[in-house]
Order: C-alpha cells, then sequence, then structure tokens
C-alpha cells in the first residue's frame, strides 16, 4: 500500500509485516517489536497475555528481563503507529489491538471467505468465486515472509491452510462456471508445492477431462496413487477415485457453459445440508441452555477453520461445574451436519464419585462396538484396539466427544489419525502434553449470563418479580453454572420460597456449601472430586491456602503462609490453577472462585490454619511492612523492640518507594483481615508493631477511619501482652489517629494515659511523644495556652531525646498555636525553624506540610507574594494520592495567596479543586479548614451567597468535630458574608458569637477577614 487517505491506518500480514499512515510505511523497529505486532494482529481486538507475547517473541529461551523488554517494545510500537496509545491497548494481563474495518489485510481475507460462504450457500456461484479472488489476492507470499518465532510460524500455518483451502475452493468455482484449459497451469504450480492434496488433484484432473485431454487426467491419478502409497501407505480418497472412475468410463457430467453456471462442486466452502449422521451417542442438548454464547461461537469458529494434516482436537477446561460438557454437547449438536458419518460420546469418568478413570481399552472397545464392529473381531491389547478404531474411521468424517478426560494418557489412544474427523475434549485441568490440542477455558458466567441462565432454569415471570436478590443470588453461587441450576432447582422445587429467602440462606458461609444440594447434584461433592485428585502435598497446601485472608494471593505469602520456599509456593499455586482449584485474573496474582474457598475452609486438616496465620503469615508480614516503611518512611523514629517476632519467609522486592507503596496498597486490607481472623490467638507483639507499620500508611493515604480501628487493635493488643512501653506507643498512635478524625476529647484522654505511663517507665522519648501530641489536641479544642505550654515543652523534649524530625513536627504545630493566637511574627519564625530542619534530615514529606504553616503565617503578616512562592514549592512535584487532605490545604492557601495577588480566575478554580480533593479524602478535620478559606476566596471574588453557604458548612463540620478554632473562622466568615448580603441582625449575631468565642479562647478581637 503507497497511498490513501493522510491518516488512514492499515497493516498488512499477509506477506512480509506492514505498516501504512496514509502512503508513509511505518518503520516498528528490530525483530522484537515485529514479533509482538505480528502476535497481536494475528488476534485482532483479543487479549494477548504478556507471556504469549514473550514465547512469540524469544520461544522457549526468553531472558530474565524479557516482560520488560515486551512492554518496552509495546511503547516503542505506540511511538511509532501514529495514535499507537489507541491501537495498542493494555488489557490485563496482556494487550490487544483494535483496528477498524479497512485497516487488516488479515481481517479483509476473512471476511471475504464469510461472503464466499454465503454466496455458495444461496447458489451465486460467480458471487462466490469473485469473493475467493479478491480474498487469494490479498496474499503477498507466506505469512510474515516466512519469519518468526514457534507461535508466529504456528499461527501463519494456520492461515496458509485456509489460504490453501480457499485456493482449492477457488478453483472448485471456476470449473463450476465452465472453465477449464486457462486453470491447468495454475493447478500444477501449486500442486508442485503441495503434492499430497488431493482435491488439488481432482481439479486438475477434472480440467484436464474437460480440455480434452483424458489420458492426462488419468495419468495424474496414477502419478498422485503411487505417491500416497509411498509417503503415506493409502490409496487415494474416494472422492478422486470415484473422478477417476467417471473418467475411464466417459461418463462425467460436461463442463457448464459460461452462461448458465451451475452451483460447484462440494468443497469445505459450502455448508453441509441435513444428511444421514450415521450412529450417534450424543448426550441430549439442554433446552434451557445459556450463556457462554462467546465461547460457544469460538469454539465453532474453531472447529470451522483448516485443521492441517491431522485430525483437529479442541478441548475445553475448568473448574467442576463450570459447563464444560453442557457447552460441548451444545457444540457437538450444532456441528452434527458436519460429520456425517457419526458423532460419538464417551464419558472418561476422570472425576466421577466412587468410579476410577475408564481405561483406553476399555473406551476403545465401546466407541469400535458403536461403530458396529462385532464382538469377535475386537482384539485384546490397547495398542491393537486403537489401530483398528483408527483404521476404521480412516476417510470418515466422525465427531468424538471425550468428556471427562483425567490425564493425557487417557485420551492420546482415542484420537483418529485422519483429517476428516474432530475430537472435543473436556477435561478439569488442561492437558499439558496433549500436542495439537486449542485449548478454551470457562471461568465464572458474566453477571448478564448467569441472570439468563436463571431466568431459563426457574423462569422468566419469577426472576424479573426479584431483580437485586436474582444478581445477589448469583454472586452467592459464584456465577457458577452448576451452583445456579442446583439453586434454581430448589427454588423450583419450593414454590412459595422467595428468591430473597435462598439468598438469606446462602448468606451464611459455613452453611453456604450444603445449601447448594439437590438430588444427586452438589457443589461439594464436585470439588471434592477435584481435591481428591491432587497430591498429598498439594491437598495440604490447598487446605492452608483456603485460610489466606485476602482476596489475591502473591506467592510471598503462600510462601509464608505454607512454609515453605517460594519456588515451592509458586508450583503449588500453578498446580492449583491448572487443576482449576484457583483462579488467575493478573500476572502473580492467584485467587479462589468463592465456593472453592468456602470449600477449602471446610476440611479438616492437622492444621485449620490458625497456627500458620498467626504462627507464619502475620511474621512475615511484620518483616515485609518494616521493608517497606523502611524505604517510604526514612526518618521515623527508630525503636528497639524487646519481644522478637521470628520470621524465615522470603520477601517480596520493596527496594523502590514505587515497589513498596504498590505493595501496601494491594496488602493492607488482607494484613487488617489477617488480625482480625486471628483476634486474640495473634501474638500481640507481632499486632502492636504491624499496628504501627500501618499508621505510618495510612495517614500517608488518608485513610483516617482506617487508622483509628488499627490504633485500637494495637492498644487492645498492647494491654494483653502487659508490655508497658509498647502500650504507651500504641496509645500515642491512637491519639493521632483520634485527632485526624476530630476526636479530641478521646485522643486527649489516650494520649494523657500514654504520659503517665511514660512517666512511670522514664521513657523520655514517649513522653516527648506524648506531650507533643498533647499540644496538637488542645491546639484543635481551642485551649491555645495550653497548646502552647505543651509544645514549647516538646520542642525541647523533642531536641534533648535527639529525635529532630519530632523536634520539627513540634515546630510546626507551635507556628499553628502562634497563629490561631494572632503572633504572626512568632509563628513565621517556628514554621521557618521546622523547614529547616526538615531539610536537614530529608524529610520531604514533613517540607510539604511545613510549607503550609509557613504560607498561612506568611499570609497572617499580609504578605500573599511569599506566601504563594512558598506553596508553589509545596505543589510541584505532587502525588494527590498520598496526604491528600494536606495537598488540598496547599491548594486552598495558594487560592487565597493567588486571590490577594489579583488572580481571582485561578483562585476560584483552586478553591473548588481544594474542596473536591478533601472531600475525597475524609479526613473531616482538614474540610472545615478549606471550606472556610473557599467561603473568603468566594466572598472575595463577589459571591456572598456561596461564601455562606461554604461557611455554614464549615461551622456544621467543625461544630460536630469541636474543632473551636475553626468554628470562630466559620462564624467571622459568616458575619462577613451575611453582611454583603444585607442580612444586617444574621451578621450582628454571628459576631456576637465570634466574640464570645474569641474572648473563651484568648484570642483579640478581629472585626474582618
Amino acid at each position: 500500500m503507497t497511498g490513501g487517505e493522510p491518516d488512514h491506518l492499515r497493516f498488512n500480514i499477509l506477506g512480509t509485516l506492514e505498516g501504512w499512515a496514509g502512503g508513509t510505511r511505518l518503520r516498528f523497529g528490530g525483530a522484537i517489536q515485529e514479533r509482538v505486532l505480528a502476535t497481536l494482529l494475528f488476534e485482532p481486538g483479543r487479549i494477548v497475555p504478556v507471556t504469549r507475547l514473550i514465547e512469540a517473541a524469544w520461544d522457549e529461551e526468553p531472558p530474565p528481563s524479557a516482560e520488560h523488554q515486551v512492554r518496552k517494545a509495546v511503547s516503542e510500537l505506540r511511538r511509532r503507529i501514529p495514535r499507537g496509545a489507541g491501537v495498542v491497548v493494555t488489557d490485563a494481563p496482556g494487550y490487544r489491538i483494535e483496528l477498524g474495518d479497512g485497516q487488516l489485510d488479515l481481517n479483509e481475507f476473512a471476511e471475504l471467505l464469510r461472503v464466499a460462504h454465503a454466496a455458495v450457500g444461496a447458489g451465486r456461484t460467480a458471487t462466490a468465486e469473485a469473493a475467493l479472488r479478491q480474498a487469494l489476492a490479498l496474499w503477498r507470499g507466506p505469512v510474515m515472509a516466512g519469519r518468526g518465532g514457534r507461535v508466529i510460524e504456528a499461527a501463519a500455518t494456520a492461515w496458509e491452510e485456509r489460504r490453501l483451502t480457499a485456493a482449492e475452493q477457488h478453483f472448485g468455482l471456476r470449473l463450476a462456471l465452465g472453465e477449464a484449459a486457462e486453470l491447468i497451469g495454475d493447478l500444477r504450480d501449486l500442486i508442485s508445492r503441495h503434492p499430497l492434496r488431493e482435491t488439488l488433484r481432482g481439479h486438475l484432473m477434472l480440467a484436464l477431462y474437460r480440455s480434452g485431454r483424458g489420458a492426462e487426467a488419468l495419468e495424474e491419478y496414477a502419478a498422485v496413487r503411487r505417491l500416497l502409497v509411498e509417503e503415506l501407505g493409502v490409496d487415494p480418497g474416494a472422492q478422486l477415485t470415484r473422478l477417476y472412475e467417471g473418467i475411464l468410463r466417459e461418463d462425467l457430467e460436461p463442463a457448464p457453459s459460461p452462461a448458465e453456471p451451475r452451483p460447484a462442486p462440494a468443497t469445505p466452502v459450502s455448508e453441509p445440508g441435513p444428511a444421514d449422521r450415521g450412529v450417534c451417542t450424543l448426550p441430549y442438548d439442554l433446552t434451557d441452555f445459556a450463556g457462554r454464547d462467546d465461547k460457544l461461537r469460538l469454539l465453532l469458529e474453531k472447529a470451522g477453520e483448516p485443521g492441517g494434516g491431522g485430525t483437529r482436537i479442541i478441548a475445553l477446561d475448568g473448574m467442576g461445574g463450570s459447563g464444560k460438557t453442557t457447552l460441548a454437547v451444545r457444540a457437538a449438536h450444532r456441528l452434527a451436519d458436519h460429520y456425517p458419518d457419526g458423532q460419538l460420546f464417551i464419558d472418561l469418568r476422570g472425576f466421577t464419585p466412587g468410579e476410577r478413570p475408564l481405561q483406553p481399552a476399555v473406551a476403545l472397545e465401546s466407541l469400535l462396538r458403536s461403530l458396529g464392529v462385532p464382538d469377535e473381531q475386537l482384539p485384546e491389547g490397547t495398542e491393537e484396539r486403537t489401530a483398528l478404531w483408527r483404521v476404521t474411521v480412516a476417510r470418515k468424517r466422525v465427531l468424538i466427544l471425550l468428556d471427562n478426560a483425567a490425564d493425557p494418557s487417557q485420551v492420546i489412544p482415542l484420537l483418529p489419525a485422519s483429517s476428516g474427523c474432530l475430537v472435543l475434549i473436556t477435561s478439569r485441568g488442561r492437558l499439558v502434553d496433549l500436542d495439537g490440542a486449542e485449548w478454551i477455558g470457562l471461568g465464572m458466567l458474566a453477571p448478564e449470563e448467569s441472570a439468563t441462565l436463571l431466568a431459563e432454569t426457574l423462569g422468566a415471570e419469577r426472576t424479573a418479580a426479584e431483580p437485586e436478590a436474582v444478581a445477589e443470588l448469583a454472586e452467592l453461587c459464584g456465577r457458577l453454572p452448576l451452583a445456579l441450576r442446583i439453586a434454581a432447582a430448589r427454588l423450583r422445587n419450593r414454590p412459595r420460597w422467595t428468591v430473597a429467602h435462598l439468598v438469606e440462606r446462602l448468606s451464611h458461609e459455613t452453611r453456604r456449601l450444603d445449601e447448594l444440594s439437590t438430588g444427586r447434584r452438589s457443589v461439594t461433592a464436585t470439588l471434592e472430586l477435584s481435591y481428591q485428585a491432587l497430591s498429598a502435598s498439594g491437598r495440604a497446601g490447598f487446605r492452608l491456602l483456603g485460610q489466606h485472608p485476602g482476596t489475591e494471593i502473591d506467592v510471598w505469602s503462600a510462601a509464608a503462609l505454607t512454609g515453605t520456599s517460594v519456588q515451592e509456593a509458586e508450583d503449588l499455586l500453578e498446580g492449583l490453577l491448572d487443576a482449576h482449584m484457583m483462579q488467575q485474573h493478573a500476572l502473580g496474582l492467584y485467587s479462589f472462585h468463592d465456593l472453592v474457598r468456602s470449600f477449602a475452609r471446610s476440611l479438616p486438616g492437622d492444621d485449620a490454619g490458625g497456627g500458620a496465620l498467626g504462627g507464619r503469615l502475620l511474621p512475615y508480614y511484620l518483616d515485609a511492612t518494616e521493608a517497606a516503611c523502611g524505604v517510604l518512611f526514612p526518618d521515623r523514629l527508630r525503636m528497639e523492640f524487646d519481644v522478637e517476632v521470628p520470621s524465615a519467609a522470603e520477601l517480596p522486592p520493596l527496594r523502590t518507594a514505587a515497589q513498596a507503596m504498590d505493595w501496601l496498597d494491594r496488602e493492607y486490607h488482607t494484613i487488617q483481615l489477617a488480625m482480625d481472623r486471628e483476634g486474640d490467638l495473634a501474638d500481640p507483639a507481632c499486632v502492636v508493631r504491624l499496628s504501627r507499620n500501618l499508621a505510618f500508611y495510612l495517614y500517608t493515604r488518608s485513610k483516617p477511619d482506617e487508622q483509628v480501628a488499627q490504633g485500637l487493635t494495637a492498644v487492645r493488643a498492647a494491654r494483653r501482652l502487659g508490655d508497658q512501653r509498647l502500650l504507651c506507643l500504641s496509645l500515642n498512635n491512637l491519639g493521632v489517629a483520634q485527632w485526624r478524625v476530630g476526636r479530641f476529647r478521646e485522643g486527649i484522654e489516650s494520649v494523657s494515659e500514654a504520659r503517665r505511663i511514660a512517666r512511670a517507665l522514664g521513657d523520655e522519648v514517649g513522653e516527648a511523644m506524648s506531650v507533643g501530641r498533647l499540644g496538637l489536641l488542645h491546639l484543635d479544642t481551642g485551649e491555645l495556652a495550653e497548646a502552647v505550654r505543651c509544645l514549647e515543652q516538646a520542642v525541647v523534649l523533642r531536641r534533648e531525646s535527639g529525635y529532630a524530625t519530632g523536634e520539627a513536627d513540634s515546630w510546626a504545630n507551635l507556628s499553628s498555636a502562634y497563629r490561631r493566637l494572632g503572633r504572626h511574627h512568632e509563628a513565621v519564625a517556628a514554621a521557618e525553624e521546622a523547614l529547616r530542619i526538615s531539610r536537614r534530615v530529608g524529610a520531604p514529606g514533613r517540607v510539604k506540610l511545613v510549607l503550609n504553616d509557613l504560607a498561612a503565617g506568611l499570609l497572617g503578616m499580609d504578605q500573599p507574594e511569599r506566601a504563594l512562592a512558598v506553596l508553589d514549592e509545596g505543589l510541584a512535584p505532587v502525588d494527590e494520592t498520598r496526604q491528600t487532605e494536606n495537598h488540598a490545604l496547599t491548594l486552598a492557601l495558594s487560592a487565597e495567596a493567588r486571590q490577594l495577588l489579583g488572580d481571582t480566575e485561578r483562585a476560584l478554580r483552586d478553591a473548588d479543586r481544594a474542596r473536591e480533593i478533601v472531600s475525597r479524602s475524609g479526613v473531616r478535620l482538614r474540610a472545615s479548614e478549606v471550606e472556610n478559606i473557599a467561603g473568603r476566596v468566594h466572598r472575595r471574588a463577589g459571591d456572598p451567597a456561596q461564601a455562606l453557604r461554604l461557611h455554614r458548612l464549615a461551622f456544621d463540620h467543625a461544630t460536630a468535630l469541636g474543632y473551636r478554632a475553626e468554628v470562630l473562622d466559620a462564624l467571622t466568615g459568616l458575619a462577613c458574608a451575611a453582611e454583603e448580603l444585607g442580612e444586617k441582625e444574621a451578621a450582628a449575631g454571628y459576631r456576637t458569637q465570634a466574640r464570645d468565642l474569641q474572648a473563651e479562647l484568648g484570642i483579640g478581637t478581629s472585626e474582618g477577614q
């Protein structure tokens, strides 16, 4: 392609790999980029996992950095392809390529084949011939010009087969349209490259015969017969033999005239009509089949694709109860007309209660008898029966459904050798040693598919009456077809039950599996078979992993819980994944289906999980959080603990801040669940230290309510342990959490107790921490004199203890206290000292906090230009997911400074953005501050009505918290806004309340803002 619209994007893969943007040819970089792109192009619109791309790029010897290199290759492709980010799309667990009509020759080829198929079915031979001619013209040579690894070659081989089949069909259609002599040269050329294709030989023989060259046609038959005998030991097929005999007798129909075309001879393009299907032993097809439409469509598409030289094998794998057999039977019935010589079903009993898997010899006996082989002709041995089976189905079109396979050794002797057969297999685990099989995995149904299945099995009227309960029922059944059918059966058998009633019964995890049982069907029995098929070590590991509290499990936590190495844990997880006892939605993370987890937790064992959870998993999480906090919070107070918590578990890579934060983001909730699950059984020393580590994370991620809950857990554990030093630490941390949610009086009680303990222990570090936090709490309750006293003392104690970061915190809080008292010069000086120390110790997170205090002091001194310079430093660069409430305050202060400097438009924008951020943070303490500042900005911008609303919000929030200093600001703002709105009486009332509160707080009066 060398022209076209300037921005039109097109890729060609039927030949050398090409990409065009208008008239410009794209360069993709090196071989890795080309292989990655080609692999994506072979499956347009579908997700290709990173693991598959790695295999495509390097075959079986990828470098250690293969995953990174694939991602780099994708990034490079996006850079080189116009609007590449919208073409190569990230979609876990890999990538997919999004292309429209006319953008890929492969899609055009497939579409033209579909057009030809439809035209033949409608008797429009000329239309079909034209479509195939266009399709074949798209090919410029071998796919990827024959360059590529094993994965690309396998895909290319399939498409080359489709090309060859299309060429055979095209010659057949041209013969049907009356052509003959003009086909001979092209047919001989193609046969020279594919000498064993009997269809091509037949077309050549017919073209020669119709051209008056009957003797040459007979020589062609003799030549191909010799070749087949020498190469394969077989004679030509029945169709070619009949053609040969017709030429000998000269009784073939004459060639049709071009003016009167007739339908083409039977070729794979045409749909078989209803025919004698031979023997059929398929189970009945469910009339209420629902869901799996995409999988059924995929299976039928695969069955319709050319299968190369051997039997096509399509296999379904999935956990017990996922509907593999139902789907395979539905597909087999849909395909039956294509296999007129028979459709055979056999249950291999790989996972049948109370029975051993069927031996191949027994299965072969059943299959041979189905095809009419008498008992006296059945040999004894498996090999002999396999040979007879393959001879019996040779050159026949037979569909064989092998259900419930346990392993490849069961299946391989049952596979035909001829290309006319199709084998469908179902198995709970993917039979990785079964070469040549195309696998389709079945997971949970989609929510809408689950609803459809329930409507089909229970009745549309009943499900329509309770749509919310139906949706909840589907989730409680794990969207597993077996569980959904059992639930529907129970409801059908109990017409007085509502769907909501069954939902309530299923809501209790301990009895859920008992409820999902009816007649001979049971989810528990189905899962038990998969469980018993595991090795002894696999069963033990499965039971332990069932106790893991997280929804996702990585190899490191799995290794800790099972007491194994990371490599052994990964082998266990992968084995369970292969057996469909686990799922994987993201690379490196494993999860249980809800019902499988319930089953695992119901199993008895030598370790019900408690010892492993508290003795191995929690110590692992302690070590990991210590490592993560060491990276993220290097300036935090280093503490020595009297009680060690032993752990020998391997840790994940936590060397960078990004790694540490990503790991905590993913695991923190699981850690909390693990401590909750263990309760009083957990090692209290481990719980206290884990809680301290989580407190730093929860503070950073602005999760104040969770921080309080974690603080209470730590205090309970410390009291249980009886360690006064750990209790002092936990109470101080709880006090900070209570301060953040505005529970000031509770915080004062917690920190006061911590201070008493510290004094009794002679713990100077603990006392300094307590005094500083008391000052912070008194500050926000409006007890400003006490706040100043505590914070000035905390500065001295922190300095004497040598904890510089703590001293900086105390200076920063003292700055806020001075500012509240109107002592702005002292506030600025205190903030500058806090800033100096924070910079010296290398604490960038604290620097950002202190900049807010310094800017607030400068605004109080009427120095908005200096304040804005300080705030700009705090805003760039910024991660809005860390300490979001403090970022919101920075933005609000910046808005106020900008407005004072005349940039009202930007000020309003920043003020509204600050309110949006602080509302997301959930930190109510900061919300009233930001609302008051935003109120002032809107009032100065000439919108006193909006200012009134904002100050009223701030007043309500601050009053609920007892945050009296901010209540004062709200009252002052309300007075100013009401006055500008002409509400003189209301304004006077607000001013009176403000003066009274100022007197209580010991602050000099101020009539304006």
